[in-house]
């Protein structure tokens, strides 16, 4: 039953990316506000409906972490969950993406509109120079930068070396690093058949202030606070 319900739910989140996506198009003219309303709207639209369909919901713990100033967030990354449901729950933001997802009809027509950086991530320092250029173009303007410094979907339980280019990007832009830990990946992992119900739980850690830090130490450091806190939602701690 979970198969049929997890099959329901995808066709209808792709009616919602049609149709919002189509009305984000419109609003174009109108700013990066405008079209980051429909998307918060469509993020809405969509967690209800896995809430209803597949029993899914989400509990946010430490939203007062985040500062009053456009910053970086590093976001665990092991589901779809999490993609969209940091549009309805966290500050706006664009998103560093890879750029396979722009050529999607519609879907990456509006992740352009809302001004993501999507990157090549076989360029190596072209990439970094990327986000660096745009990320800071980005948060001058007030608008986070959101990162999944593993780079990719990663199973439950694993994880991976972070990327330099967020930490890069926020020691030269002067601002801080936002650590956010989730236990998405063990309701709804990569590739799977189905949904399992319950309550994923994201966990805002304090922020990180990359000043005179070494990248590569930093990037271990939050890591590790990041892989705690996913063990400490998954055994209940949180």
């Amino acid at each position: 039953m979970r198969i049929v319900r997890f099959i329901l739910f995808n066709l209808l989140s792709w009616v919602f990316v049609f149709t919002h996506g189509l009305a984000l198009l419109i609003c174009i003219p109108f700013g990066h506000g405008a079209c980051y309303a429909v998307a918060r709207h469509w993020s809405r639209t969509v967690s209800f409906w896995l809430g209803v369909i597949c029993g899914l919901s989400a509990r946010i713990v430490g939203r007062e972490n985040f500062p009053d100033e456009a910053s970086v967030m590093f976001i665990k990354h092991s589901s779809a969950y999490e993609t969209y449901l940091q549009i309805e729950e966290f500050p706006r933001a664009c998103w560093v993406l890879k750029q396979e997802l722009l050529y999607i009809p519609v879907f990456g027509w509006a992740l352009k509109a809302l001004q993501s950086i999507a990157i090549d991530r076989s360029a190596g320092g072209a990439a970094v120079k990327q986000v660096l250029e745009q990320g800071k173009n980005r948060l001058e303007r007030g608008i986070w930068v959101s990162i999944f410094p593993e780079g990719t979907r990663m199973p439950p339980g694993e994880t991976r070396r972070y990327g330099m280019s967020g930490t890069l990007l926020a020691q030269e832009a002067g601002v801080k690093i936002v650590p956010i830990a989730h236990n998405a990946g063990y309701h709804w992992p990569r590739h799977a058949k189905s949904i399992i119900p319950g309550e994923v739980v994201f966990v805002v850690g304090k922020p990180f202030d990359p000043t005179g830090r070494d990248p590569r130490e930093l990037n271990e450091e939050i890591q590790a606070w990041v892989e705690n806190e996913v063990e400490q939602i998954e055994a209940g701690n949180r």
